[in-house]
């Protein structure tokens, strides 16, 4: 079981994981990221790399 956790002290909404995610996981809500499909994460760890805040983390 994979779960993809976003730190919302981190986050800053800027949208990048919404972009950057293949599979939809992620939704920007109230200005954070916010994980709406943990089930269809790929575990491609994009949404990590390319977060610009360090705050996505992928836990498999």
């Amino acid at each position: 079981m994979v779960e993809v956790k976003v730190d919302i002290e981190k986050c800053t909404g800027c949208g990048t994981c919404v972009d950057t995610c293949p599979v939809e996981v992620f939704e920007v809500k109230d200005e954070k990221s916010v994980v709406i499909n943990n089930d269809e994460c790929l575990v491609c760890r994009a949404c990590e790399v390319q977060c610009p805040e360090n705050a996505i983390e992928v836990i498999e």
